[in-house]
């Protein structure tokens, strides 16, 4: 079969009535390899390496482009410590007594440390465990350490437990001592939240106080047994004067 690409002169009749498409122009391969190199070049290398690879192709690139990679190194490693930091700690640990100094008094600056004095034999701080399990996960930038009671503080009565220290540039900025203080034993997770981001420990996302409604029906009740006592009385009062 003749090829239709073929440079013949019966060829050349036949397209020339239309029977036969076009000849087919030869690229350029020299045209297409400066459009490629231009295309690619739209996208600077440099911003698609890590720090270590931009280090090993320095040699690579000219003068304008070093100022660029100079401007574009600095961002990244600026990005790269703002995570870092913010990803700093990320959990619950466990410490002993002979680490609080360390830990917690003398912990980094500006950082807030949250620490938990407990005894596994109470109901109540495991729950508190737990829940700051849970917090530690959700604010990484935040300490959050916990030690058995009697390896910080010798014969610490029960009825202080659980116990929290909020601790910054080895201050204590909060604390809740006692089950009551520490929420009750029903204490839900937003709950030790919001009391922690009160203190100034972290940065809660929630609007108000989630125990805000039974806050409002205590005090609602407690008042209008007020009301009712204050009105016993002046009706009491009365029927004496009688």
């Amino acid at each position: 079969m003749q090829d239709p690409n073929e440079d013949t002169e019966w060829n050349e009749i036949l397209r020339d009535f239309g029977i036969l498409p076009p000849k087919e122009e030869p690229k350029d391969e020299i045209e297409e390899m400066v459009l490629r190199l231009q295309k690619e070049a739209m996208v600077k290398p440099y911003e698609k390496m890590t720090l270590a690879q931009l280090k090993e192709a320095e040699d690579e690139f000219d003068e304008e482009d070093m100022r660029a990679i100079e401007i574009y190194r600095e961002k990244r490693l600026q990005e790269w410590k703002a995570l870092r930091k913010k990803q700093k700690f990320g959990e619950l640990r466990e410490i002993s007594g002979n680490q609080y100094v360390n830990e917690v008094t003398n912990a980094e600056k500006d950082v807030s440390v949250i620490i938990h004095l407990y005894r596994s034999s109470i109901p109540m701080c495991l729950l508190v465990n737990q829940h700051l399990s849970l917090l530690a996960r959700k604010f990484p930038e935040t300490k959050f350490v916990k030690a058995i009671v009697n390896s910080c503080i010798q014969h610490y009565h029960d009825n202080c437990l659980p116990t929290i220290f909020v601790y910054k540039n080895g201050q204590i900025e909060g604390k809740f001592i006692g089950i009551i203080e520490c929420g009750g034993i029903n204490l839900k997770l937003e709950e030790l939240e919001w009391k922690l981001a009160e203190v100034g420990a972290i940065q809660t996302d929630l609007e108000e106080n989630p125990k805000k409604g039974i806050v409002d029906v205590m005090v609602s009740s407690i008042r209008n047994t007020s009301f009712y006592d204050d009105t016993s009385s002046s009706n009491s009062d009365n029927d004496d004067t009688k």
